[in-house]
């Protein structure tokens, strides 16, 4: 089992392109099931700085394809 704290401290990745996305900062449930639907990210720093207009990404709970000790998995195609 994970705990939300767990999911922030592990890089997110897509598994599409190899891009890092940046770390989970919030969650998404349908108050119904009691369930997570997506995980929001926020964007990876870039030389220290954040990239110009980046926003959060949310991703569908769908996408997530694995967790490991250091990264979570995701596959949301490739990002341009």
């Amino acid at each position: 089992m994970y705990k939300a704290t767990d999911l922030a401290k592990r890089d997110i990745i897509n598994i599409a392109d190899g891009a890092k996305l940046g770390s989970a900062t919030d969650m998404h449930f349908d108050l119904n099931s009691g369930r997570v639907t997506a995980i929001v990210v926020a964007p990876s720093r870039k030389m220290g700085v954040f990239r110009a207009g980046a926003q959060n990404v949310v991703i569908p709970w769908e996408k997530v394809v694995k967790f490991g000790r250091d990264a979570v998995l995701v596959d949301i195609g490739p990002m341009t």
